[in-house]
């Protein structure tokens, strides 16, 4: 029987907004991983069949099927196609799984998959100027609910869905704030220990520096910075930009063939896509998918929650991984351990692709057998992937 692997995995050091990225395109961003991919697994650039992208603001500098662009900007073969795609925040994750579904369909040998945004260049929101994106039938459908904003070009806010899950799940902006925190200390001390050096490939810069290291980090946060933040969605909320993932710039990529593709051409395959699954709920409070689809993976695994060794469930907003761990009753000691998007930031469009690198090399460091990633997205869906290690 066929299976997917993954041969290889590396990422950008995540930016911040206006930070040492800024002056990076985002074609070359994604040009840079792919070329750190090729250089440290070894494939044949020519070899690969095809390269699935994910970007959601697929504007400007992102518009035009980056991912092509990308293959061009790497120097690899004109033979070499590419496909964009959006899957909002899941975007990268999603490509993951389509070049997974690729390889063991025997349409492809070789897929490379992975994601970038650019959201200093390429501000959120940037694809939404000059049109709404909802009709008056899915406004229709949804009038009146709370959380709905009608005289908003994006009726359906993710904050607000934030807000609608603390409420339902009761969660405090105190218990937020520790969540947040503890997201900084653990990247702190991650990235203190070196965890991160092996998945990352450094950024070249134009003043003739490199950028290596992840810089969200807030090391000078505490409870008493994060209690001092104003709660922007709701006058009277608990959410706060501190609770909240960080608006950054950053690509990664992943490449997926099968056990014996991989066998033939001297390649180590480093974990199988054990199973992989997308979800939907309710698009209004948006965020809440993670809870039926990572239901839906374990069903499909043949697994218990308690069998997995390692969960990401990307931080978007802090009340997302609390009420997943409410709803799962996962070990908390499992979650996020290296930090997650509130520390390390959310490269929309290559944030699925940056985790699934960090999840895996944590993994490998720890000789964790399965691996689960989540993350919610805008609409109201979610990926699910379980990995297993080889």
């Amino acid at each position: 029987m066929s299976d997917a692997v993954i041969v290889g995995a590396v990422r950008t050091p995540v930016g911040r907004r206006k930070g040492s990225l800024a002056t990076v395109h985002p074609v070359d961003l994604s040009a840079h991983v792919l070329r750190a991919l090729a250089e440290r697994t070894g494939i044949d650039p020519a070899q690969v069949d095809d390269v699935v992208w994910g970007c959601v603001s697929q504007v400007g500098e992102q518009s035009w099927n980056v991912a092509r662009n990308a293959v061009l900007a790497a120097g690899w073969p004109e033979s070499v196609p590419g496909t964009t795609l959006d899957r909002q925040c899941g975007s990268s994750q999603q490509a993951l799984h389509f070049a997974a579904a690729t390889v063991l369909s025997g349409q492809a040998d070789l897929v490379v998959a992975g994601g970038v945004e650019s959201m200093t260049r390429v501000p959120m929101g940037s694809s939404v100027a000059g049109g709404m994106p909802f009709s008056e039938q899915i406004l229709t459908r949804y009038r009146g609910v709370e959380g709905v904003a009608e005289d908003s070009p994006l009726p359906f806010n993710q904050g607000v869905g934030a807000e609608l899950i603390a409420q339902r799940w009761r969660l405090s902006r105190t218990q937020l704030d520790e969540f947040a925190l503890t997201s900084h200390e653990k990247a702190a001390a991650a990235q203190d220990a070196g965890a991160f050096e092996a998945e990352v490939a450094p950024v070249a810069l134009a003043d003739g520096g490199k950028f290596a290291v992840d810089e969200g980090i807030r090391r000078d946060t505490s409870l008493e910075k994060l209690g001092e933040l104003p709660t922007p969605f709701r006058p009277d909320g608990v959410v706060t930009a501190g609770s909240a993932s960080q608006i950054s710039d950053g690509a990664a990529a992943l490449a997926v063939t099968t056990s014996e593709w991989a066998s033939r051409h001297g390649l180590r395959p480093l974990a199988r896509v054990h199973t992989a699954v997308v979800a939907a709920d309710d698009p209004v409070a948006m965020l809440t998918a993670p809870i039926p689809a990572t239901a839906k993976a374990l069903r499909r695994a043949g697994l218990g929650i308690e069998e997995i060794g390692v969960y990401e469930v990307n931080e978007a907003f802090a009340p997302v991984p609390l009420a997943w761990l409410a709803e799962t009753e996962a070990d908390p000691e499992r979650l996020n351990p290296r930090g997650g998007a509130i520390a390390l930031g959310h490269p929309l469009g290559g944030s699925g692709a940056r985790i699934m690198t960090t999840m895996l090399a944590h993994m490998r460091d720890n000789n964790i057998r399965y691996g689960l990633q989540t993350m919610c997205e805008g609409g109201g869906m979610a990926n699910a992937t379980i990995l297993e290690l080889l």
